[in-house]
Formats: C-alpha cells, structure tokens, sequence
C-alpha cells in the first residue's frame, strides 16, 4: 500500500503540473532512461521523450489549454510497473486517462500517458475538489 501511495502522488502531481501549466514540473515527472510515449485525445501517438515533451511544451504554453481535473484515481501495481485508471473532468466533458508509471532511480516517473473521450459521463459519488493539491 505505501507504493500505492508513492504512484497516486507522482499521478497527483502530474495534474498539479498540467493545472498549473508548469512545464518544468512536466519535464520532470517523465522518466529519463526508459521509453516514453503518449497519446492526447484526437492524436497519433508521440513516441520518445523529446515527441512527448514538446507536444506538452505546446499544450501548456497555449492560452486555450483546457482546465482539466483528475477524479477516481485507481492504481494497479504490477512490481516496478503500475497503472493509473483515472477520469479527466473538464468543461467540455470527461475522458478517461491511462498513465503508466516506472520505478526509475527511486522515484515513480510517467512513461505513458494516454486520454480519451466517453460516451457516457459517469456520476461521481465524492464532490469534486475545489483546487488542485499536492498531497
């Protein structure tokens, strides 16, 4: 359960970053040594750190990048390897995220991330958090 812990918080603070359009933040979430890819909603997906990193140096810096929160994370935790299942709320709707996490140098650091929109809005049960926060 504390590496549940450890990963609900890189997955935290990866939506800390995009709330705050924090690009460093960003940068140093995503792991360094293994392959990275990412796919955002509507895009072919961007293979290898520098495709990846760009693609968020573009959305962050962007005046219209969409105000977006995470609600239900769920972690599945397969060793050096885990999943986030989350839902990303924004104005326009709800996707569904899949980030994917290694354990690279000590730290949980993203290796995919990949959101997609639904055809159904689900009902959350807990009211929705005010502000984004870093636990």
């Amino acid at each position: 359960m504390h590496q549940d812990a450890e990963i609900l918080f890189a997955n935290e603070a990866f939506y800390l970053a995009f709330a705050t359009r924090d690009v460093g933040a960003m940068d140093a979430l995503w792991a360094r040594d293994a392959p990275v890819t990412c796919v955002h909603p509507g895009w072919e997906a961007l293979r290898g750190r520098d495709a990846v990193m760009e693609s968020w140096g573009n959305i962050l810096g962007h005046a219209s990048a969409p105000d977006l929160h995470c609600r239900d994370p769920r972690v599945a935790h397969y060793g050096s390897l885990a999943q986030v299942l989350c839902f990303e709320v924004l104005e326009a709707g709800v996707l569904m995220a899949a980030n994917l996490f290694i354990l690279e140098a000590g730290s949980w650091r993203l290796v995919h991330h990949q959101a997609s929109p639904m055809a159904v809005t689900p009902v959350f049960e807990d009211p929705e958090p005010e502000t984004p926060r870093l636990q």
